[in-house]
């Protein structure tokens, strides 16, 4: 397959991700979102790392740190989640538009 595959269906990930975000007031749809974009770029990475830089291996370097990111990123907006969810009793951000008591 040529690079422009992996490029093409890396913009759609990233775009049904942008969709996502902009349109649900879910948080948990919205965390599902950023995570489906951040998978597009490291598929973005990995490619031209493949594609065009094959004696390197940056672009799988800078996927595993997106990788960690990601995954510290889920732990704490989870727990942020799950005390959200505690005192207000819903996941809508509508509802959650102030941080007060």
């Amino acid at each position: 397959m040529a690079l422009e595959y992996y490029l093409t269906l890396a913009a759609i990930l990233f775009l049904i991700g942008l969709i996502g975000i902009l349109t649900r007031r879910s948080i948990i749809i919205m965390m599902i979102s950023i995570e489906m974009m951040l998978n597009s770029v490291n598929l973005t990475f990995v490619s031209f790392n493949r594609f065009k830089f094959t004696g390197s291996i940056d672009g799988v370097t800078y996927s595993f740190f997106i990788i960690a990111i990601a995954a510290a990123e889920v732990a704490v907006g989870l727990s942020i989640l799950i005390a959200v969810y505690r005192r207000k009793k819903t996941l809508l951000i509508d509802e959650i538009a102030t941080m007060k008591h």
